[in-house]
């Protein structure tokens, strides 16, 4: 399971004016089935996302696309980690130790 966390790099005026790019690929990413949550941090400097992921290797290809990162305005830190314990609605994500 993985956490993308996202920081902004360049002032925000910089960041807004890429944002509407940035939330079409959120869209896309949705659509795909491939985002579970995603949202700003407060303060506003960056947001967080959990995707949906098989692998880093395909993490980073879809972080990579982002608008955000194609401008130079955000980077991703990607944290990966396996999900022992879930709230009930989370089962199907549950993982076990391998």
């Amino acid at each position: 399971m993985f956490v993308l966390e996202l920081t902004h790099t360049a002032p925000l005026e910089a960041v807004d004016a890429v944002l509407d790019a940035h939330v079409a690929w959120l869209d896309e990413q949705y659509d795909k089935g491939l985002f579970l949550a995603s949202g700003r941090k407060n303060p506003r400097d960056g947001g967080v996302t959990r995707p949906r992921a098989a692998d880093r290797a395909g993490i980073e290809e879809v972080a990579a696309g982002d608008p955000f990162v194609v401008a130079g305005v955000c980077a991703y830190r990607i944290t990966e980690f396996t999900a022992t314990r879930t709230a009930p609605a989370l089962e199907p994500y549950r993982e076990t130790l391998g």
